[in-house]
């Protein structure tokens, strides 16, 4: 096994998430990005590139991984019928992450999907719409989904490992640090909201 490669695409799983977390959370606390960049939009979208060219080179370093490792199968080689089958079913598992990441992209919008409630940009109901509609958190799914088909296309062992790895991070992220923050911001802007209704009643 080529460790360094699958410890460099574990770290670079692991960081992209902790990362922009610590700095989503700063920005709501401090207002760094808005000071620095002018604006809560132009902040947001600064955070927004950092986020989606770091997830690239998380990517790169994730396929790194799999080509590394193309001895460590999934599926026996010998075993040509399933390890087509395996390929065949990749496609399937990527338009289906694919369409989940899009359509949650579609629905949320740039500051949506990048944070832009840290930056104090809300969104101005809860979006309930597909894919929201059957799926927590469809943009994580889906990036994952992606991360599976392309260890099933390569036959990888170390990608599926790496895909659980993936899953396992999101979960941590969404469910201890970013999914009951973000919901603390908008109890908070919903109790703001009714104090000021209040007082002017």
């Amino acid at each position: 096994m080529h460790t360094k490669s699958v410890v460099l695409a574990a770290v670079g799983v692991a960081a992209c998430p902790t990362i922009w977390n610590i700095v989503a959370r700063n920005e709501y606390r401090n207002h760094s990005l808005e000071r620095f960049f002018k604006g809560k939009r132009s902040g947001c979208y600064v955070l927004a590139a950092w986020i989606f060219f770091s997830s690239l080179y998380r990517d790169y370093l994730f396929e790194a991984a799999v080509k590394a490792n193309a001895s460590a199968t999934l599926i026996p080689a010998q075993n040509k019928a399933l390890v087509e089958l395996a390929k065949k079913t990749a496609g399937a598992v990527f338009a289906g992450g694919m369409t989940l990441v899009l359509s949650a992209y579609y629905r949320l919008g740039i500051t949506g999907t990048y944070l832009g409630d840290y930056f104090g940009i809300l969104m101005s109901e809860r979006v309930t719409s597909f894919p929201f509609s059957v799926f927590e958190n469809p943009m994580y799914l889906g990036s994952t989904l992606s991360f599976l088909a392309i260890s099933l296309l390569h036959n990888s062992a170390v990608g599926v490992a790496l895909t659980a790895w993936v899953q396992a991070v999101y979960w941590i992220s969404t469910t201890f640090f970013e999914g009951p923050f973000t919901a603390s911001i908008y109890e908070k802007a919903a109790a703001e909201a009714a104090a000021a209704a209040s007082s002017t009643a």
